[in-house]
């Protein structure tokens, strides 16, 4: 796990800074403190900064071929890396290291660009040919490792993160107003795009080559739901499910440091450690969170639990509502995209002690995504089937919750009315988002004039139509968990996961992410995961005897912290003067009386506005970090001159190179 950034001219006569890419490296020295190496020529400097976990002594980066001729800096783990090896062995291929990241540049002498698609793990990587001065840019199917990059007049830039770019002091930071607009509707920013135009994320399970001065994107990979689900009998598919986790979480051990465990107390990292007990005789260390002060209902109790069960040696940390406010400016730097996630904040301060003890951890990420854990799966499910009985079960079942709805205790039942009147994609945004979500309702009201004549306010609708397009005649749950695996889970649970804790240097790894365990996930039947009313069915029936029945059957709550109170109390102050503060509202994106509509309602207690105000909190925490001049350390910290402050991002796109996609 490490840190990876570089620049590479379009031509054969750009020379490229050495010293620059230097700069962008100590940007991102925290996801690498252990060591540090460049690979330079004149057309290509290739950055890497290393956290050791696999061949401590020998392992350092950039690697080569035989013959020098070509390069790689890489960030991730590949998980068959010790099949892949011995393969080249075989075909004659001289290894002087025993890494992973040394296989990659032999299957790509072997396979060119097609080496990714013998790799079984997580990965960002940038692989330089000096014979063909081409360039190749990798990230993993998933998106669990992130991979940023943008152009300047004569160079294509690459970093692991944001701010590493932006050490050059020739990329531009304008604001995409359109990429605001997207961040509220969805709460995180779901594709290729970013907040700052012309900085692009490579998307998962594509990669990007350079060559003779052209960009081109390719797919290799995408989740497929096939037409025909498997057959046969459940327990069967269940021995077999219950052998590929066994198989996935052995191999995800694989190291030369500790692995610990990120305990949550739910079904998933549960299980995870009752795997992890039976592939090691050392201990497994265990952390989770609470909340001090705070009459709420946090994940301690489930988590003890589970460590007691399987032997852990677990710890615990604790935080408070100033924690919360204190690490919100870090918060932001780390995560460089404006996502609305409260709970990175505690997975800041759990993976910060965690790393007294361990350098890698596990996590049970994408459990829910692969095998249906979420509720509104089930709900939309049970949406369309009514749906599917004809109009008059739908408007019969519409006008019935409709009534419901009005009654206090059923208020959450509003949304249901209108699913029954509209189709799945324009009713099923993602996890977090929806067409009844407030910003979604509130826009016209909330926006300046000006802001809504920057944008295109149709713009979500199309973006998620092209996600919907891909599974058109799949199940209504396959089409759910395809949006939310290419959406919600890269762009912002990834995103959270790989780089809050990359911020305390700690690997993390998510062996429910596995793509053979998303593969197999897709190929069963829908009542496999949602059966009646009950979610992730076949994962809780291969963990029945072995995880905590009190665990196994709790309602799922997610990773649960006290925002709603926080905002409304202990941080009410720092949200209102930040909000309202003259230099916010001189950017000319909301209206003023929108906003404090906004914080007079959540105070109140009328409505849970706790997800809109956070993202506004990031929001701007982010324009004061990354666009203000007098405010960003970053080009200060890295040698640069201070960038100028730019006005409100309203101008005219500027005329972009022609790069080249294919599916």
């Amino acid at each position: 796990m490490c840190g990876i950034a570089g620049k590479v001219g379009f031509g054969r006569e750009t020379v490229v800074s050495s010293a620059l890419v230097r700069r962008m490296m100590d940007a991102i020295r925290h996801r690498g403190p252990d060591d540090d190496g460049i690979y330079v020529e004149p057309q290509a400097v290739l950055g890497h900064r290393r956290l050791s976990i696999i061949d401590l002594s020998s392992g350092k980066q950039p690697i080569s071929n035989e013959d020098g001729t070509i390069w790689i800096v890489y960030n991730g783990e590949v998980y068959n890396f010790p099949e892949l090896r011995n393969q080249l062995l075989a075909k004659g291929h001289l290894f002087k290291t025993h890494t992973d990241t040394e296989v990659i540049v032999h299957l790509y002498e072997e396979f060119g660009d097609e080496c990714v698609k013998h790799l079984r793990g997580m990965f960002a990587f940038a692989l330089w040919d000096a014979r063909k001065k081409r360039l190749l840019l990798a990230r993993d199917r998933v998106g669990i490792k992130p991979l940023y990059y943008a152009e300047t007049n004569d160079s294509l830039l690459f970093a692991s993160e944001i701010k590493a770019l932006l050490v050059d002091s020739q990329l531009p930071r304008e604001v995409d107003p359109q990429a605001i607009d997207t961040f509220l509707t969805f709460n995180y920013l779901p594709g290729s795009n970013t907040l700052l135009r012309g900085v692009r994320k490579l998307e998962p399970g594509h990669y990007l080559v350079l060559e003779r001065g052209k960009i081109k994107i390719e797919r290799y990979w995408d989740l497929q739901f096939p037409a025909e689900k498997r057959t046969g009998n459940f327990d069967s598919a269940a021995e077999e499910l219950n052998e590929l986790l066994r198989r996935t979480v052995r191999d995800h051990m694989i190291s030369d440091v500790p692995v610990g465990i990120l305990l949550s107390g739910g079904v998933d990292s549960t299980a995870l450690l009752s795997f992890m007990v039976r592939e090691t005789n050392e201990d497994i260390n265990s952390f989770t969170i609470g909340f001090s002060g705070e009459q709420f209902a946090d994940e301690r109790y489930y988590a003890k639990l589970a460590a007691k069960k399987f032997g852990s040696q677990h710890h615990e940390a604790t935080i408070t509502a100033s924690n919360f406010q204190e690490f919100l400016p870090k918060y932001v730097w780390h995560m460089e995209e404006p996502v609305c996630e409260p709970p990175a904040v505690a997975l800041y301060y759990v993976t910060k002690m965690a790393r007294q003890h361990v350098k890698v951890l596990m996590s049970g990420e994408g459990g829910d995504e692969a095998f249906a854990g979420y509720q509104n799966y089930r709900n939309g499910v049970w949406v369309e089937r009514i749906k599917s009985l004809g109009q008059p079960w739908a408007s019969a079942a519409a006008s019935g919750l409709k009534q419901l709805a009005r009654m206090p205790s059923f208020a959450s039942l509003k949304k249901f009315p209108a699913m029954m009147n509209a189709p799945l994609d324009r009713y099923y945004y993602s996890r977090t988002s929806s067409p009844f979500s407030f910003f979604r309702q509130h826009k016209v009201d909330f926006y300046t004039a000006s802001f809504q004549q920057a944008i295109d306010l149709q713009f979500v609708d199309r973006q998620m139509a092209r996600c919907f397009a891909n599974v058109q005649g799949k199940s209504a749950l396959d089409q759910m968990l395809y949006v939310d695996t290419k959406t919600w889970l890269p762009d912002d649970l990834l995103i959270k996961a790989d780089k809050i804790t990359m911020a305390n240097s700690l690997e993390l790894r998510v062996p429910l992410l596995d793509h053979k365990v998303l593969e197999f996930a897709a190929g069963l039947p829908d009542s496999y995961k949602v059966k009646a009313f009950t979610t992730k069915y076949i994962l809780k029936k291969v963990f029945e005897g072995r995880v905590p029945e009190q665990i196994l059957k709790r309602k799922k709550a997610g990773f649960p912290i006290p925002i709603q109170s926080w905002l409304a109390n202990d941080l009410k102050d720092f949200t209102r003067d930040l909000l309202l503060d003259r230099k916010t509202l001189q950017r000319g994106y909301f209206e003023r009386p929108a906003i404090e509509k906004l914080l007079a309602g959540h105070g109140s207690k009328l409505a849970d506005r706790s997800a809109e105000i956070f993202s506004l909190i990031t929001l701007e925490l982010w324009h004061r970090r990354f666009v203000d001049a007098q405010e960003d350390s970053l080009t200060r910290e890295a040698g640069n001159e201070a960038s100028v402050e730019l006005p409100v991002g309203l101008r005219p796109r500027p005329v972009e190179r022609e790069i080249l996609h294919s599916a």
